[in-house]
């Protein structure tokens, strides 16, 4: 995806024979070159607008909740939500946990050796007689689940300190080693704790000169969470089932969500019974609205082999702009068929069929 609004402005230019821009003088162009400007946007609009499933414009999000809070505004780029895909999960607490690409968020600890970043599967922090901690909120004598993950460079059965206490390499809440033999399947630690302050410290402790330890991912939730899918209502379901019990000014009705329902705005959603906590992750998908080309180097969301379709949707608007019917059909013509092409590849069907029939109970029921 690397074609630039100038290089599509050119090559509708080209084809009706008119003088092309330059990065220089875009966004001073007059006439014929304007016009041009607007209609690669607006055929830009039409090919979006043909799907509002196109898969180029999916996306993930997450919201985390909170306690007694129970609505929340959708992303101001979403344009259309799959209400099927929201789902429950704990929500994690350390930041940059999976070390994706550097080791920010993490401060260490020097010894003799080394911290740094390790680019090896996903991306992993490297630890060779030196430690690293981060501090995260939490609640007193509420309990956590930590998960690492860890491998040995060097396969010579090092282990790996993790300390989780009030301050960084404090054992207060817990003290354990998690020793690897094999580098390439690495060794996991899962283990809960029980926090006994307001900030809870987390250190990963390598000391020893002879082997790097690579941490893979550490994770922190709480614990009692599990991941489950949130169940889509109506909102006259939930306005009949629910609304009054989430107007009690009271907290006794708050707990876990289990349903998830769209506001009448359409601009946010909402979740029932109302978060009894903030250590809740809610996940779904979604489908954005594109942003307009702008600047020359601006480049077009859709892959570069669909520029011939932006270009065929100018022409028709520039012939049409003309009033040279016979050359805006033609062009019309090449835009359906290519846009056939993208809807072939591109647009969302369904990977099998479902039998949404609902069982009455009557056996002896038939079908006419």
């Amino acid at each position: 995806m690397s074609t630039t609004y100038l290089v599509l402005a050119n090559r509708v230019l080209r084809e009706l024979n008119e003088v092309e821009l330059t990065s220089a003088n875009f966004s001073s162009s007059r006439g014929i070159q304007t016009a041009v400007k607007d209609f690669v946007n607006k055929s830009v609009h039409d090919v979006y607008n043909e799907s509002v499933e196109l898969p180029l414009l999916h996306t993930t999000t997450t919201q985390a909740t909170y306690t007694g809070d129970g609505e929340y505004a959708f992303p101001s780029d979403m344009r259309r939500v799959d209400f099927e895909s929201f789902f429950l999960k704990p929500n994690e607490l350390i930041t940059n946990g999976e070390f994706t690409s550097n080791i920010t968020s993490w401060t260490t600890i020097a010894g003799a050796g080394s911290a740094a970043y390790n680019s090896g599967g996903n991306g992993r922090l490297r630890l060779n007689d030196y430690a690293a901690y981060q501090a995260v909120a939490t609640v007193v004598n509420k309990t956590y689940n930590l998960q690492v993950r860890v491998l040995d460079s060097e396969g010579t059965g090092q282990a790996l300190k993790v300390q989780v206490g009030t301050a960084a390499e404090g054992t207060q809440n817990l003290s354990t080693t998690l020793t690897v033999s094999d580098f390439n399947s690495g060794k996991i630690l899962d283990v809960q704790f029980t926090a006994t302050d307001q900030t809870t410290y987390i250190t990963l402790n390598n000391t020893s000169t002879g082997t790097n330890l690579d941490i893979d991912y550490v994770r922190l939730s709480r614990a009692g969470i599990t991941t489950k899918k949130l169940q889509n209502i109506s909102y006259d379901d939930y306005m009949q089932r629910f609304k009054e019990q989430d107007s009690q000014n009271t907290s006794s009705h708050y707990g876990m969500p289990q349903y998830v329902y769209r506001k009448p705005d359409y601009s946010s959603f909402g979740v029932t019974p109302i978060p009894d906590k903030n250590d809740y992750l809610i996940s779904y998908e979604y489908f954005t609205t594109h942003t307009d080309l702008s600047a020359h180097g601006d480049v077009m969301g859709l892959p570069d082999r669909f520029g011939p379709l932006l270009v065929d949707r100018c022409r028709y608007y520039t012939y049409m702009l003309r009033s040279d019917a016979q050359h805006a059909q033609l062009a019309d013509s090449d835009y359906k068929r290519k846009l056939r092409l993208l809807k072939n590849d591109y647009i969302s069907r369904s990977d099998y069929m479902r039998d949404t029939r609902v069982n009455s109970g009557n056996s002896n029921l038939s079908i006419i």
